[in-house]
């Protein structure tokens, strides 16, 4: 016969075992509660403790500034006129006044070959034509008069004519015995002595106008319909730290097919003879500008859900405000709606800053000190 006390569960192994299972499962339980609980308390505490102090930050106050959009590039710089000096006609050098490095003007002769026996031509056609000319001034009197016919008038006057064109004929030809400055320019260095043989495949001089002198470049296709005649240039050469000055004069009229860039042309001064053709120049070119524009730093843009958002200090705290923006520099972007001259947008500890939030702002700049001036480097031509 079973008893009470030999079945009681105090006295069965398993029961014993599943009351102290029980019992750790419900410790374990209770801990995680405990302490989340704890943490929460602690992450509101905390809230409220940085709500109460204000956080400081930096801002630049919103004023209409001068935004420019510029491409730098490398050029080269070519003579503003240039020509490699050639004879048309074989000879012997005969006259040379041709001195290396000097400058010389338009029309002044620099080199002729032989052509003694061209001006005997030149000056018997001249004495004729002297004389023809005299014979049919007292024609055309006589005939005024009556005293000859018509047709022998104007033999007479046929034989000028004649007698004109062969002389253009013997100076052309004298010409292309001479060597004549095309236009005003400096010599560069002479190939030939007084006295030598040359050919019109004969390497001379050469002849070039630098000032002014112009500078080649090129810009993306992006770029093509936005450069025009006109749009300053600032440069600088390799050999000197001087900046220089230009100006767009003309672009070619298609995009290059290789290289997917357009030529531009520019002119600038050179007066003192400091540049030189063939250097490279790296350049600045300006192809827009607004004059008015609003403009922040890049980094106070607080992207969220495709929307576009800056902070703005107002009555001690952070308040969002939605923007649009235009053109972006390197360092700046232009604010287009959104904000107003005199707004201030904090700078500084965004990641930090929820709205309301309050705000000590320890440095206050101005969009007047920032770089506005957005560059897009382009290739070298080296």
């Amino acid at each position: 016969m079973t008893t009470f006390s030999d079945t009681a569960w105090w006295k069965r192994p398993v029961s014993w075992a599943l009351l102290v299972g029980l019992l750790i499962v419900g410790g374990v339980l209770m801990i995680p509660q405990d302490g989340t609980s704890s943490t929460a308390d602690e992450d509101e505490q905390a809230d409220e403790q940085q709500e109460a102090s204000a956080l400081q930050a930096d801002g630049v106050v919103v004023e209409p500034t001068r935004m420019a959009e510029q491409i730098r590039a490398t050029g080269t710089l070519r003579a503003d006129e240039s020509v490699d000096l050639a004879i048309e006609t074989s000879g012997r050098v005969s006259t040379l006044s041709m001195p290396e490095g000097g400058t010389v003007e338009a029309g002044e002769l620099l080199l002729s070959v032989s052509n003694d026996d061209l001006h005997a031509e030149q000056r018997r056609l001249q004495s004729q034509l002297t004389l023809a000319e005299a014979r049919e001034a007292r024609q055309a009197r006589l005939l005024e008069e009556g005293g000859v016919s018509q047709e022998t008038y104007d033999a007479t006057q046929s034989d000028v004519e004649v007698l004109q064109a062969d002389l253009d004929q013997i100076e052309a030809r004298i010409a292309k015995t001479e060597i004549r400055a095309p236009f005003a320019g400096q010599l560069g260095l002479r190939y030939v002595s007084e006295g030598s043989y040359i050919s019109p495949d004969t390497r001379i001089a050469t002849l070039q106008r630098i000032d002014p002198i112009k500078i080649d470049f090129s810009v993306p296709e992006k770029y093509a319909g936005r450069v025009e005649a006109g749009q300053p240039i600032t440069f600088s050469v390799r050999n000197s730290n001087a900046d220089h000055t230009a100006e767009v004069i003309a672009t070619e009229p298609r995009v290059d097919n290789d290289t997917r860039s357009l030529r531009v042309r520019a002119r600038s001064g050179n007066g003192v003879g400091e540049l030189r053709p063939g250097t490279f120049a790296d350049l600045t070119l300006t192809i827009g500008a607004v004059d008015e524009a609003l403009v922040i730093p890049n980094f106070a843009l607080v992207p969220n859900l495709g929307v576009q958002r800056v902070f703005v200090y107002r009555d001690g705290s952070a308040q969002p405000q939605e923007v649009t923006i235009g053109r972006r520099t390197s360092e700046m972007v232009e604010i287009t709606e959104g904000l107003a001259p005199g707004d201030t947008v904090i700078t500084s500890n965004i990641q930090e800053l929820r709205p309301g939030r309050s705000v000590e702002l320890t440095t206050i700049d101005t969009t007047d000190d920032l770089d506005t001036e957005t560059e897009v480097v382009v290739p070298s031509d080296e």
